[in-house]
């Protein structure tokens, strides 16, 4: 048995797991590029003490290369707890992320994200480097 038999994927226009990155394309070569990733994008994920999203990584597996590389871990910690009871607290996080990387090579960008009741999810997203 090995975890990535646990890790669901489908379209996030059908399903409001899977997380959603947004890229660029094409970018040029050590030039500051813009990622985000959300999860929720067509369909809003709950954001409820009981039901929520946990955390979202983000990878870059470059054209060729044997590894992959973790670009960030973004955890997302507080799901409306309160000392009154549950969904009554002053804050929710929101399953979004927006971080900036330099690429020098083409390859694919991976998120995983960790729903506390129907686990793992993934997706990817080939991005060109000029």
């Amino acid at each position: 048995m090995k975890l990535a038999d646990f890790i669901k994927s489908e379209d996030f226009k059908k399903e409001k797991h899977v997380p959603v990155i947004e890229a660029p394309e094409k970018v040029k070569k050590g030039e500051k590029t813009e990622i985000s990733v959300c999860v929720g994008k067509e369909i809003p994920h709950p954001n409820t003490t009981e039901h929520h999203i946990k955390w979202i990584k983000l990878f870059f597996q470059p054209d060729g290369d044997p590894y992959v590389y973790e670009i960030g871990n973004f955890e997302f910690n507080v799901h409306g707890e309160s000392v009154k009871g549950p969904n009554t607290g002053e804050v929710y996080t929101e399953p979004f992320v927006k971080t900036w990387v330099k690429l020098n090579k083409s390859g694919t960008l991976l998120a995983l994200s960790y729903c506390n009741i129907h686990g793992l999810w993934e997706s990817s997203l080939k991005i060109a480097v000029e």
